[in-house]
């Protein structure tokens, strides 16, 4: 039966992670729950700052910011005790997130992934983490037989509440790889600006094909008009950033076409 299936081109192509694909998945995600942990630290403080009635009218987590809330001095010693605890928690999450973000860096050079993860780096937007995690989540991206599967795969497309000739559509599904759609929608909004070759751009895509570099730039020039065409007509900036992350995926599957792996 399997022989007849694999002559009628019925049997499709299934990728099987090795024990290497599911490690770096891990590392991955171990990196992504350190950065939501920063993120909750960072809002508790926030909030208690908030309440309290002390503003910062600058950029937050920066070197001055930190240098701003050295400075203050909250209400009561209850409340010190609290805003120092709520520091000491930022840093030790952000301690943590440079660690396995250097563990990734250093690790994936040695993957045998290495070739596409560097290749889609290429992409604006697309940086270590978000490569490395979108093929650590997703494996062989040319697995899919279209960018459209690919979308449909990650949930990024419209779902649909059709009867008869009336056809409805909805928010998207939402199927599929969360992590990776997570790092998708992240990566978008780099597109909001125009589209430029900037310093790091460039030296990312050092040793890289003609091939890939063109996909690259044909991405960066696409949807940074289409990001700004659809804020001008009015659509909310979460719906244009998830229109931008799922064509990505569609460039991200076209170079992922154009690097061969290890098998």
């Amino acid at each position: 039966m399997l022989a007849r299936l694999h002559r009628a081109g019925e049997l499709t192509y299934v990728f099987v992670p090795r024990a290497d694909d599911e490690a770096m998945r891990d590392l991955t995600r171990c990196q992504e729950d350190a950065k939501r942990a920063q993120r909750v630290a960072q809002q508790q403080l926030g909030g208690m700052l908030l309440r309290l009635g002390f503003r910062y009218s600058r950029d937050n987590w920066t070197k001055a910011h930190f240098g701003w809330l050295a400075d203050q001095k909250m209400p009561t010693p209850s409340q010190q005790v609290v805003f120092q605890e709520c520091i000491h928690a930022i840093k030790e999450t952000t301690d943590r997130v440079d660690r396995l973000t250097n563990q990734i860096e250093t690790l994936v050079p040695t993957w045998r992934m290495a070739p596409v993860v560097t290749a889609l780096q290429a992409l604006r937007g697309v940086s270590i983490i978000v490569a490395t995690t979108t093929i650590a989540e997703l494996g062989d991206l040319t697995r899919f037989e279209s960018p459209k599967k690919l979308m449909a795969f990650l949930g990024l497309v419209p779902s649909e509440h059709s009867s008869g000739e009336k056809k409805q559509r909805g928010k998207i599904t939402k199927t599929g790889n969360g992590h990776a759609r997570r790092v998708l929608v992240e990566g978008a909004h780099a597109y909001s600006y125009p589209a430029r070759m900037t310093r790091l751009i460039l030296k990312r895509q050092e040793g890289l094909s003609q091939e890939v570099r063109d996909i690259a730039w044909k991405c960066q020039v696409r949807l940074c008009a289409r990001f700004q065409r659809l804020v001008a007509k009015g659509k909310s900036r979460n719906a244009v950033v998830t229109a931008i992350a799922r064509e990505l995926a569609a460039f991200m599957w076209a170079i992922a076409n154009k690097t061969p792996i290890a098998v």
